[in-house]
């Protein structure tokens, strides 16, 4: 069985929906001038092995997650599951244990790009379950045609969430722009006999790594990219710990499946 990361890039517009989003729109008081927020779980991320990061994310992450980095275009993502699964979300709720990335969090909102100055709205998924047009359930987005402090929460979550996303490019163009890394393939066993199989993603290569220029280390060294780098190489050993954790959650499936 081979599961692939998701190609989606934090923070930036591609012509496919990023993960989790299906009808996004940009906010507007005339459009949306009677919708709310409705309180909600994290069922939406139930199902997602991969989400992307950024990197003032990355050291807590790695903590938890094996970090690799799409083979696409380098985006650093944390491994949440060895198949079709989020190995971290149990009925809505994300384990305590683990960290929760920002992506999930900033969810159902979001920035898209746009024609107007800034180049980017925020914006809202209208297909979550989370969000209702009318009625009385929930927070409002608008009162009086003016944002209310949920919305302008939002647009400042979203807006540090998008400068993390464009230090997050720069740093994972350095790296392939330098040849660091090379492609990998993780293989499990499980208890029960299944063989999973976890494709399209690479990894720092240690030994380039250790033998980049002393003018490029102390470039990255100011830039705390090295210190990045570690935390992705440590993470590694996270496979592991995903691995236990499966099997820690479904020895009753496993022992089915065996029978």
């Amino acid at each position: 069985m081979a599961t692939q990361p998701p190609a989606d890039t934090a923070g930036e517009a591609r012509p496919q929906l990023p993960l989790f989003y299906r009808s996004p729109e940009p906010l507007s008081s005339a459009r949306h001038g009677d919708w709310r927020l409705k309180q909600g779980d994290l069922a939406f991320a139930a199902e997602t092995a991969f989400v992307p990061i950024v990197v003032g994310e990355l050291a807590a992450a790695a903590r938890n997650y094996p970090i690799v980095f799409a083979a696409d275009n380098s985006q650093p993502i944390a491994v949440l599951g060895l198949e079709a699964r989020n190995l971290f979300v149990t009925e809505g709720r994300w384990a305590e244990d683990g960290y929760l990335p920002a992506y999930v969090r900033r969810y159902p909102f979001a920035f898209i790009a746009t024609t107007n100055p800034d180049g980017f709205a925020l914006a809202i998924d209208t297909a979550s379950d989370r969000v209702a047009q009318g009625g009385t359930e929930g927070e409002p987005l608008f009162a009086d045609g003016q944002p209310t402090e949920l919305t302008k929460q939002a647009l400042g979550f979203c807006d540090a969430f998008q400068g993390e996303a464009t230090a997050t490019r720069a740093f994972a163009e350095a790296l392939a722009s330098n040849e660091l890394l090379v492609d990998r393939r993780a293989d499990a066993t499980l208890p029960d006999g299944r063989r999973l199989g976890l494709d399209g993603f690479r990894v720092v290569d240690a030994e380039k790594f250790a033998q980049l220029p002393d003018e490029l280390v102390v470039e990255w060294h100011r830039k705390g990219w090295l210190a990045l780098v570690h935390f992705h190489l440590l993470s590694l050993e996270r496979f592991s710990a995903l691995l236990n954790r499966q099997s820690a959650l479904q020895p009753a499936k496993a022992q089915e499946e065996v029978a």
